[in-house]
């Protein structure tokens, strides 16, 4: 895998800036991508998808530097889970949601080196006050927090028990502060093997607001989905291994009226890009259900976390509290 420093990777993703880079998600990169005229293959990019009750889990690991540039992703490998019958808000779908993205985090945990009892951090991005950036702060309040009871438990009695540590630090409209230097203090204090961002993303495809959940190991830059990118929450800039985990919460107008225009026969080309942008390109929309889409997606998120960081402790109790 290419590994880039921080002001490489901004680069990067400024360059990747366009019509089509209007998504967090790698997998619809890469859908956009294979549709294109010319070779199916992106060098350097490897896809594999397998599916179990009724959910999708797709990996995409990107592994050169010209395949990241391709994808307007960084280098990483990037797991999605998807599972359609989310819409119904079903209690069991979720819980079986849950697990499989416990498992997966498992996956990462074990790639990244974290041991069953290496202390994380659990960071919780996004503004509490506007319900389809409160994922992250909806997750940390479901969390199982466990820092501070870990020390108090002589070791012969912890039984594999993580310490975990969580905070949902607003936003720098709230705070005056960027999310990446409270996180960069709080890395120093603790000194955590692991740090976990959770954010609500911007899709490109309408179907999989809700349903879907990404985890990628290159870090975030909160609000790059929305055009607001800022400070990096990442490997290079903290020093330790970053976990991203995120969910699309919003989609662009400007994407709805290209799918539009293009159901109607009439591609938006780079004319139709330029008409649209003055009126559409830096709106963001949202389900008019928002707000059961981003609690039952925190139920799942928190889940999986739940089950993922305290491997010891029994499943049923972990998912009781949530489902």
């Amino acid at each position: 895998m290419v590994l880039l420093g921080d002001d490489a990777s901004m680069r990067l993703l400024e360059e990747a800036e366009g019509w089509e880079a209007l998504s967090d998600l790698a997998l619809e990169a890469h859908g956009l991508l294979i549709k294109e005229p010319g070779p199916p293959e992106i060098p350097g990019v490897t896809v594999d998808t397998q599916e179990q009750d009724g959910i999708t889990l797709s990996r995409v690991f990107i592994e050169s530097e010209e395949g990241a540039r391709r994808m307007g992703k960084l280098p990483g490998h990037y797991s999605t889970l998807e599972a359609p019958q989310l819409r119904s808000r079903s209690v069991e779908m979720e819980e079986k949601a849950g697990i499989v993205l416990a498992q997966e985090l498992r996956r990462f945990f074990q790639a990244l080196g974290v041991g069953p009892e290496d202390e994380t951090l659990v960071v919780g991005l996004g503004n509490w006050n506007a319900t389809p950036d409160a994922l992250g702060p909806k997750v940390v309040s479901r969390l199982t927090v466990t820092r501070h009871l870990h020390r108090m438990v002589p070791p012969e009695k912890r039984g594999g028990l993580r310490p975990v540590a969580a905070i949902a630090p607003g936003v720098l409209g709230l705070t005056g502060i960027e999310t990446s230097e409270i996180v960069q203090a709080l890395v120093a204090q603790l000194r955590p093997k692991l740090v976990i961002c959770i954010d609500a993303l911007a899709a490109r495809e309408s179907q999989r607001l809700g349903i879907t959940v990404q985890i990628a190991d290159t870090g975030i830059h909160p609000g790059s989905g929305v055009g607001n990118r800022r400070l990096g929450i990442t490997p290079q800039v903290l020093g330790v291994p970053v976990l991203a985990v995120g969910v699309p919460t919003v989609i662009r107008a400007a994407t709805l009226v290209q799918d539009a225009l293009s159901q109607m026969g009439r591609p938006a080309g780079p004319a139709a890009e330029r008409l649209l942008q003055p009126y559409f390109h830096s709106m963001i929309v949202t389900p008019r259900e928002v707000d059961d889409l981003v609690d039952s997606m925190a139920n799942v998120v928190a889940g999986g976390l739940n089950v993922a960081l305290h491997p010891s402790l029994d499943v049923d109790d972990l998912l009781s509290s949530l489902f």
